[in-house]
């Protein structure tokens, strides 16, 4: 597994979807995840630090997991079938760990939210082909993002 971390959101002009953009911890790998507007919303407003007037569902999650003395261990995007990514909530509580199945979009709303750390699988990784950044800052080379996004379907990488 490797630990990531969201760099940002960015919107996709072909498909119209959002992007979540994870990067190492060491900023040579980028992994973009299509998410839908609603849930890109709900990481931005973290990211932001927007605070809202009644809880959000992803800040409910929060409440009802510190009411119970559950915290979230880690999540991890553990697979990606028929260009889906699919990801897992680790809880603990009473000193036992429990696996949540999650969507990767409310999983890292979750861990933003509570500070837990994400991570990808590796095999995840190499099937999906992440962006090499080691070379270059991909918020630098704005036009090469540009490019690489003219370039790609949601296919490629997979999607919520």
């Amino acid at each position: 597994m490797l630990e990531m971390k969201v760099r940002g959101l960015t919107l996709d002009p072909l498909s119209n979807m959002a992007l979540v953009i994870l990067r190492d911890l060491e900023d040579t790998k980028a992994l973009p995840i299509w998410v839908g507007i609603p849930e890109a919303n709900a990481i931005a407003l973290e990211l932001e630090q927007v605070p809202t007037p009644r809880p959000m569902t992803h800040d409910l999650i929060k409440n009802i997991l510190e009411g119970i003395h559950a915290s979230v261990i880690r999540i991890v995007v553990n697979d990606l079938r028929d260009s889906t990514f699919y990801a897992t909530i680790f809880l603990s509580m009473q000193e036992q760990e429990f696996c949540i199945d999650a969507r990767p979009s409310d999983a890292i709303a979750i861990a933003l939210r509570v500070k837990a750390p994400i991570y990808v699988a590796l095999d995840v990784i190499e099937r999906v082909g992440s962006i090499d950044v080691s070379t270059q800052n991909i918020a630098e080379d704005t036009e090469g993002l540009k490019e690489w996004l003219d370039n790609i379907k949601p296919e490629d990488f997979g999607k919520l």
